[in-house]
């Protein structure tokens, strides 16, 4: 073996993210998407101009409240890419300093738009890949694909240290799946495994734009929501609520015959206030607006209106 060979050991799981990244043909730069329910998406930059932001006619269009409808350019050319701030009310921060002039980019570099985080590659490589693998490894609850326990808690903690800040609302609901033990005894524990999976999936497109959902353990889970004042958090778990509700859930196969499953969920739902201290309370009050709906009879929603 010569001696600037390099060994790559690679799980077989990872064979196609390899053969991917690996191949001929110019390498262009990327951003990676770091937040939110999209976590993981990659955007490819040929030489161009993109604006940046929420209104659906922006080049990369970023479907989040958290950041103004043009926020950001990137000016791509063939060997730079440049950032600039378009007057956005929330900033534009590259490794967390504010863009107040037109600012190059270097690979590796941390770009927070508002609430949303994006890494910058100089060229989609393999170790955009694996950087990205080893990032959502440490965030993503591998059961359900959405955020888990120790993500959840950073952003809430995030969130509420910019809703005091910049004086704007925060709300979050809390939810767990109504009588999911009987799932697994009447099915099996794949058939929750399933049910778990599926469910997360539905609430996680009905909130797409509004909030970041993970999971809190077992069948609870909570979401996020920047810039969203309480009656229109109550509004967003109703359409959550609803839509599982309306799930019909493919659980297995009994005598040949699919088994379906319709499953509920109960929801609560709370906002930051003057006694707000510390993100466990945040959650705490959602909890236990939670249980208000599980001793209600299930399948609601119920609100903290302190």
């Amino acid at each position: 073996m010569s001696a600037d060979t390099t060994t790559v050991a690679i799980t077989k799981s990872g064979a196609s993210l390899f053969l991917d990244f690996v191949g001929s043909g110019p390498r262009r730069p990327c951003l990676i998407l770091y937040s939110g329910g999209d976590a993981g998406m990659p955007f490819d930059l040929e030489p161009g101009t993109y604006v940046m932001g929420r209104a659906p006619e922006c080049r990369l269009h970023l479907d989040n409240p958290g950041i103004s409808r043009r926020h950001a350019e990137l000016q791509v050319t063939e060997s730079t890419v440049t950032i600039v701030d378009l007057g956005s009310s929330n900033g534009t921060f590259v490794n967390e300093t504010r863009v107040a002039a037109p600012l190059q980019l270097k690979g590796g570099d941390m770009v927070r738009l508002g609430v949303v985080v994006l890494r910058f590659y100089e060229s989609q490589s393999l170790e955009a890949a694996l950087h990205d693998r080893i990032y959502r490894t440490a965030t993503v609850d591998p059961g359900t694909e959405v955020f888990n326990r120790r993500y959840l808690f950073d952003t809430l903690k995030r969130e509420m240290r910019l809703a005091r800040e910049q004086q704007r609302a925060l709300s979050v609901l809390c939810y767990d799946l109504d009588h999911f033990k009987s799932v697994n005894d009447r099915w099996g524990h794949a058939a929750g495994d399933v049910v778990l999976r599926d469910s997360a999936a539905v609430v996680r497109n009905t909130l797409r734009g509004h909030g970041v959902l993970g999971r809190l353990g077992g069948e609870e889970f909570a979401a996020v929501l920047p810039h969203t004042e309480l009656p229109m958090a109550a509004d967003i778990a109703e359409h959550v609520r609803a839509a599982v509700a309306d799930y019909v859930f493919a659980v297995g196969l009994q005598g040949g015959v699919p088994v379906q499953h319709r499953q509920t969920i109960s929801i609560g739902v709370a906002a930051i206030g003057p006694d707000t201290l510390e993100p466990a309370d945040l959650l705490a009050a959602a909890d236990r607006q939670l249980y208000a709906s599980k001793n209600g009879g299930r399948n609601r929603v119920s609100v903290d209106r302190r």
